[in-house]
């Protein structure tokens, strides 16, 4: 009745061992290393680099204590570098970086300062790491960033009219005027005849479905369907992430966190980052590039721009139609031209140069403007003119941007443009920084708490149930030692609200064992037998237990689905404490006891502390049994 079979015992055993497995790195902390990554999207980090890693640092005679491949969470490769001490970190960073760098104008691969599990090798063989921790616990950058969807839509009316204007042209069908009208585009024609042709062109476009076309005397009205602009938002939001992540990784950052929240809303966490001030540059900045012809002959068919103080400070007239976009363009490296000035070299993708191409070749002798936009304080976008050269003869699809004022700004321009044009701009709505000293007073307040609320409850328990309260506390540590090593194991990322969830998860998976107590005294009182008033006591405390447990899981749950940030956090490490608080409360705490009191053949007693005497209840007398150790039953 009281005994387990074996097979309980042995699931209990390896929870316990795989447990300890899992939670024993975090205790053993971290330590310096050095990150390798891929600085270019066409270059992949491979074990090829982790073997050219050992054999420099070999035959430097740099000593180091490990070499780890990883891939991270967008399936990118990365080499650390474990080192003993900061001093070593900074030497073995600039071997390598001479290394595998040889061009520092144009590197291969991206050096950061970064962090591995001080664990021996073998936990990390089989998985078992030091859970992470967010920003609050280890220090870092927080920028919560909103995008401005209504530009994608823009964006993608400009990208459908060059497309128009230039599939018109190639069958001899030109528009009198192009002009957009909120979100719609507007084509002009000299004869309903040729509107109906343009028509009919435009219908057998593959992506036709996703327009709305509208004939109106000599004009046509093209729009995007509901269907399509709801697309291209979520489109634009998912490229914003990656661009995001492509940013962070040029810079070096180490174990980065750009994730979308909400509909419109992307969160970009960098733990420890020192300079959050260039952070926020190149993550908040939103230059994006624009290749303009210069108008010469209708002043009103063209948009004003403002000139680059490089460039003389002045006004530029450059055309509405735009020839490429940010977007087009494949690489770009900041660098020193042969005149002594900053420049960026580009490099376009193949159909991008066979536009250039074809475009220089109509108009050499004219202008060509490179328009960079930035999003300035008051959020809007302002395009400015940083390039304006004459077309001296026909290039496609490299070429050099010059107007940068000092080579770390080529570099900066550089960096964003490999890292891709951005669908919408953004604006940084808000802006956190951690300093590492109070992300470490964070963790030492956080683990007091823990330890002083374990023993306060131990001793609690253990002097008001006794030899069962032994059991609830042991069953609390069972507890404790499943969550953190669920959490390290699958990679959630400890923050403050997360301890004040374990912390929750402590009290809750205690409050499942003074159930069952208490309805094992029940049982007493009514004058069971100890064997079957324990019993009796874990069967019908379950059903309360699980009822309690599922209501709050659900809670758990909502706050896990529509919960961001900080409450995300909590919801998790609550909806995982759920389960283990189950398993141990009940499963664990029962083994226990059936561990302890099972094997005896004749159980006369069981330690569970005071009880009422149920006779005298009903007399409103209170009665102690005089044993302070056992409670005698009586049948």
């Amino acid at each position: 009745m009281n005994r387990y079979p074996l097979w309980k015992y042995v699931v209990i055993g390896v929870a316990l061992v795989l447990g300890l497995l899992y939670t024993v790195p975090t205790f053993f902390g971290t330590t310096q290393a050095v990150q390798v990554s891929a600085a270019k999207a066409t270059v992949k980090v491979e074990a090829d680099v982790q073997d050219k890693i050992a054999q420099t640092l070999k035959a430097q005679n740099i000593p180091y204590t490990g070499l780890y491949f990883e891939k991270t969470a967008q399936g990118l490769g990365t080499v650390k570098v474990r080192v003993n001490g900061v001093d070593a970190q900074a030497k073995v960073k600039e071997v390598l970086n001479t290394a595998l760098n040889p061009d520092a104008n144009a590197p291969t691969y991206t050096l950061a300062y970064s962090t591995v599990s001080a664990a021996p090798d073998w936990m990390g063989a089989l998985g078992a790491k030091p859970v992470s921790l967010g920003l609050d616990l280890r220090g870092g950058v927080h920028f919560l960033l909103e995008v401005k969807m209504s530009e994608a839509v823009q964006k993608k009316l400009d990208a459908m009219q060059t497309g128009f204007v230039s599939s018109l042209k190639d069958k001899k069908i030109t528009p009198t005027a192009t002009e957009k009208s909120g979100e719609q585009i507007v084509l002009s024609f000299d004869t309903p005849a040729m509107m109906e042709q343009a028509r009919a062109l435009i219908s057998s476009d593959q992506a036709a479905l996703s327009y709305v076309i509208e004939p109106t005397g000599n004009q046509l009205k093209i729009g995007l369907t509901e269907q399509a602009v709801v697309e291209v938002k979520n489109q634009a939001i998912k490229q914003n992430i990656e661009i995001l992540h492509n940013r962070v990784n040029a810079m070096g950052a180490s174990e980065p966190i750009v994730q979308q929240q909400g509909f419109d809303r992307i969160v970009v966490e960098l733990p420890g980052e020192s300079d959050p001030a260039r952070a926020k540059s190149l993550i908040g900045r939103t230059a994006t590039l624009e290749v303009r012809l210069e108008e010469t002959s209708n002043p009103l068919n063209g948009i004003e721009f403002d000139m680059a103080a490089s460039e003389g400070g002045s006004k530029a007239l450059l055309k509405k139609q735009v020839v490429i976009t940010g977007d087009a363009f494949a690489q770009a490296r900041g660098e020193m031209g042969q005149e002594g000035r900053p420049q960026v070299s580009v490099g376009l993708k193949s159909e991008s140069g066979k536009i250039m191409r074809q475009t220089t070749h109509d108009n050499i002798g004219k202008k060509m403007g490179i328009v960079m936009y930035e999003q300035q304080p008051d959020g809007k976008s302002r395009g400015e003119v940083i390039s304006l050269a004459t077309i001296q003869g026909e290039f496609g699809d490299s070429f050099q941007i010059t107007g940068a004022t000092s080579l770390q700004d080529a570099e900066d321009l550089a960096l964003l443009l490999r890292s891709g044009a951005l669908a919408a701009p953004m604006t940084i709505t808000q802006e956190s920084t951690v300093g590492p000293s109070l992300g470490e007073e964070n963790i030492q307040k956080g683990l007091k708490s823990l330890v002083y609320g374990f023993a306060a409850v131990s001793i609690f328990m253990v002097i008001y149930y006794r030899v069962f309260g032994i059991f609830s506390v042991l069953a609390l540590g069972v507890n404790l030692l499943l969550l953190v090593g669920i959490l390290a194991a699958i990679g959630v990322t400890m923050t403050l609200p997360g301890i004040a969830a374990v912390a929750l998860t402590l009290g809750m998976a205690i409050d499942s064992n003074v159930l069952i107590n208490e309805r094992i005294r029940e049982e007493l009182r009514n004058g069971q037998p100890p064997a079957m008033a324990m019993h009796l006591g874990y069967e019908r405390a379950f059903a309360t237990i699980l009822d309690s447990n599922i209501t709050t899981l659900i809670a758990g749950v909502a706050l896990l689905i529509f919960g961001s940030g900080p409450i995300r956090g909590f919801a998790i490490v609550h909806c995982f404490g759920i389960v283990t608080s189950m398993f141990s409360a009940v499963f664990v705490a029962r083994g226990f006891s059936n561990l302890w009191y099972g094997r005896r053949q004749r159980l006369q007693s069981i330690s569970i502390g005071q009880i009422w005497r149920g006779a005298d209840a009903h007399q409103n007398i209170p009665v102690i049994n005089p044993s302070s150790d056992t409670n005698q039953a009586e049948k």
